[in-house]
């Protein structure tokens, strides 16, 4: 299965990393605000304030390659599309940082984070709480962590990490059970992937049918699929709080012009 692939990659990267630099270190920088991206100003939970309100708020991703599609984008000119996205009203963007099976890197989020003021979400496969202090040290404004890889016990311990770092997390889901374990483990904020990261499939009404399973109070998000002014116009129905769009832009040789029609919707 596609996602142990995943997963056992990222604990061989997450090893050598801490050979490489420890949590420890990790953690004084963050306190003596040296951190390696200069990102000691970056503002608490702010990604989840960019996303609050009534229209329906879009986190714009920045990804060069997937499992399911294969490279992308080519050439990547991975800041000009943040700065695109910023210029269009993206509320967030995300960067994808996993590097074996998606061509991520932590450098693209940090440098995406010194050239632009809105939020930034690191999209990767949250395994360890050392990733957890690492996000924010290369610039993130948040983080993913996905259901599917962390039990309910451990999903509160990463959220009460997120907490005390000032770092929003918005904890993905698929199922009812998932969405239950996420509200027991305390997230504000949850997002409903219409990809089942088992097969890879993509139904768009997945997270229409279980939009009421989320409380309001949480923050409810759409993730993958959304292709189109129908999509859209249907997440707008549902009162989904913000779409995080990734191919569908990256593949569009109009960035500024798409996300401008979406809103204008």
């Amino acid at each position: 299965m596609i996602l142990d692939e995943i997963t056992r990659a990222r604990r061989l990267r997450i090893d050598e990393q801490k050979a490489r630099l420890p949590l420890a270190e990790i953690i004084a920088r963050l306190k003596t605000k040296d951190n390696m991206g200069g990102h000691s100003n970056r503002e608490a939970f702010a990604f989840e304030r960019a996303i609050e309100g009534e229209e329906l708020s879009f986190i714009c991703e920045v990804k060069r390659a997937s499992p399911s599609r294969g490279i992308i984008s080519e050439t990547f000119p991975y800041l000009d599309i943040a700065r695109s996205y910023q210029e269009a009203g993206a509320a967030a963007i995300s960067v994808l940082t996993e590097a074996d099976f998606f061509h991520g890197s932590d450098h693209h989020l940090t440098e995406i984070s010194r050239h632009v003021t809105i939020p930034v979400l690191r999209k990767d496969f949250i395994i360890d709480e050392y990733q957890i202090y690492e996000t924010r040290m290369i610039g993130a404004d948040a983080l993913l962590l996905i259901c599917a890889l962390l039990d309910t016990d451990t999903l509160k311990t990463y959220l009460g990490i997120c907490e005390g770092l000032g770092l929003s997390a918005l904890v993905e889901a698929h199922s009812e059970e998932e969405i239950e374990s996420a509200i027991r483990a305390g997230a504000r904020i949850i997002g409903v992937n219409n990809r089942d990261l088992k097969t890879f499939e993509v139904d768009i009404n997945h997270c229409i049918s279980l939009r009421d399973r989320v409380p309001k109070g949480i923050l409810y998000i759409a993730e993958s699929g959304i292709t189109d002014m129908n999509h859209i116009r249907l997440l707008r129905s549902m009162e989904i709080d913000a779409a995080l769009v990734g191919e569908a832009l990256m593949k569009c040789r109009d960035i500024k012009g798409q996300i401008a029609r979406w809103r204008e919707s």
